[in-house]
C-alpha cells in the first residue's frame, strides 16, 4: 500500500515532545493510573492482579460489556476493540472497500480516514464545512449537498461530529438525515465519534439510529488516556464486525491486557471524568473569550459548539498560518497546528481547549501578538 505522508502526525513528531507549550493539542487533560483507580475501590488490587497473557482478539470481555453500556441499541457483541482509532479506521476501511469503491468524507476530518481510502483505490468525494458567517464564526454544513454527492459507487458516507478540527457538531436531526440518506442507497455510515461526552446534550450515536453505521470511539480524547491505545468499534451489523475481526489478526490480533483492565474502570467512571473534561474545557473558553475580543481584526474566533478544539482564523495579510505558527514555536515554544495539516486554507489553525495548561500557553500567544 502506498499512501502519502500524515501531515499532522509528522508535525507532532517534530514538535510535540519538544515544545514547552502545547496549544494544539486534540486530547482532554490526562491522569495518572494511580488518580484512575482511585474512583473505584479495590481496582489497584484487582489490577496489579492481571495475569499479562493473551485477551480475546475482540477485547476482554467485562470491556466489551462496558463498552456497550455506552450504547442503546449495541450489546458486547457489537462492539470491537482495537488499539487505539488508527487500528480502527485502518481495518474498517480495509475491510468494507475495494478499489473503484466511492467515499463521501465529511471535510475536513482526521487525515487517515480520506488517505486510506485513497490509497485502497476508493474515490473521495469531500462533504465540506462551510463558515458559518457573521460575527459570531463557527462552521455550518448542508446535508442536502450531502444526497447530492452520491453516486451508484458510493459504498460508505464518513462524518466525525464533534469534529476534528473545527469543533462542528451534527444536531440530532441532521444525523437522522443522514441515516435517511444512507439507508436510501443503501450505504455504510462510518461515524468518528471519539469526542462523545464532552457535551451535555448531544444527538445519539450513530449505532443506535442505523443499523449499517460504525461508530469509532477511543480512551485518548474525551477521556484523556491516550495512553491506554484502547478504541473501538461499536454497531448493529455483528456480520462485517466478524470479518474486521479477520482482519485484526493480521494487525495487533489483541490489544494489552492492563489497557484494557484500565479501560474498564474508566468507562465506568466515564461520568466524573466527562464532567471534570468539560469544566477545564468550558473554563478555557471563558478565558479565551477575553483574548479574542482584544485581537479581534488579527483573530477570527470560531468557537467551537462542542470537544476540546476549534479551528480559528488568522487575519494578518502576506502571512500564512503555517509561517505564523513556525515563528510562534520558536520565539514562545507554542505550538499551534497550521491548517495546512488538515489539507485546508492556510489562513486557518487548530487551538485546543482540554489541557489545564491552557491559559499559559494562550497568554504566551497574547505575549506574542503585542509585540508583533
Amino acid at each position: 500500500m502506498k499512501i502519502s505522508e500524515f501531515k499532522l502526525e509528522t508535525y507532532f513528531g517534530k514538535h510535540e515532545f519538544t515544545a514547552p507549550h502545547l496549544l494544539c493539542c486534540s486530547d482532554c487533560e490526562s491522569m495518572s493510573i494511580e488518580e484512575l483507580l482511585s474512583f473505584e475501590p479495590g481496582s489497584k488490587a484487582a489490577f496489579l492482579e492481571s495475569r499479562l497473557g493473551y485477551s480475546e482478539s475482540s477485547g476482554d470481555p467485562a470491556l466489551l460489556a462496558e463498552i456497550a453500556k455506552t450504547y442503546e441499541r449495541v450489546d458486547e457483541r457489537g462492539v470491537l476493540e482495537f488499539a487505539g482509532a488508527q487500528e480502527a479506521i485502518f481495518v474498517f476501511f480495509n475491510t468494507v472497500l475495494e478499489k473503484g469503491d466511492h467515499v463521501i468524507c465529511m471535510f475536513p476530518a482526521y487525515q487517515s480516514t480520506y488517505e486510506l481510502c485513497r490509497a485502497i483505490g476508493a474515490e473521495v468525494s469531500y462533504w465540506e464545512l462551510q463558515p458559518a458567517g457573521g460575527s459570531g464564526g463557527g462552521w455550518s454544513i448542508d446535508t442536502d449537498r450531502l444526497a447530492a454527492l452520491v453516486k451508484p459507487n458510493t459504498k460508505v458516507i464518513a462524518v466525525c461530529s464533534p469534529n476534528n478540527p473545527t469543533g462542528f457538531c451534527l444536531s440530532a436531526e441532521q444525523s437522522a438525515e443522514i441515516a435517511r440518506i444512507a439507508e436510501k442507497h443503501g450505504l455504510i455510515v462510518f461515524s468518528d465519534e471519539v469526542y462523545r461526552g464532552l457535551a451535555e446534550a448531544e444527538p445519539p450515536s450513530f449505532a443506535d439510529i442505523y443499523e449499517n453505521a460504525f461508530s469509532l470511539n477511543v480512551m485518548s480524547k474525551s477521556y484523556g488516556l491516550a495512553g491506554l491505545r484502547v478504541g473501538w468499534l461499536a454497531c448493529q451489523n455483528r456480520g462485517l464486525l466478524q470479518k474486521m475481526l479477520g482482519l485484526k489478526y493480521y494487525t495487533t490480533i489483541c490489544s494489552a491486557v492492563p489497557s484494557q483492565k484500565l479501560a474498564a474502570v474508566a468507562v465506568r467512571h466515564r461520568e466524573k471524568i466527562f464532567a471534570r473534561n468539560r469544566a477545564i474545557i468550558a473554563g478555557n473558553l471563558l478565558y479565551a473569550d477575553g483574548f479574542f475580543q482584544r485581537y479581534a481584526g488579527v483573530l477570527q474566533n470560531n468557537r467551537p459548539m462542542s470537544g476540546p478544539i476549534a479551528f480559528h482564523r488568522l487575519n494578518l495579510p502576506g502571512l500564512s498560518a503555517s509561517a505564523f505558527c513556525d515563528a510562534l514555536v520558536k520565539k514562545k515554544g507554542v505550538l499551534l497546528a497550521p491548517g495546512s495539516l488538515f489539507d485546508m486554507d492556510d489562513g486557518y489553525f487548530r487551538m485546543g481547549y482540554g489541557r489545564k495548561n491552557f491559559t499559559e500557553a494562550l497568554d504566551l500567544l497574547d505575549e506574542y501578538l503585542a509585540e508583533r
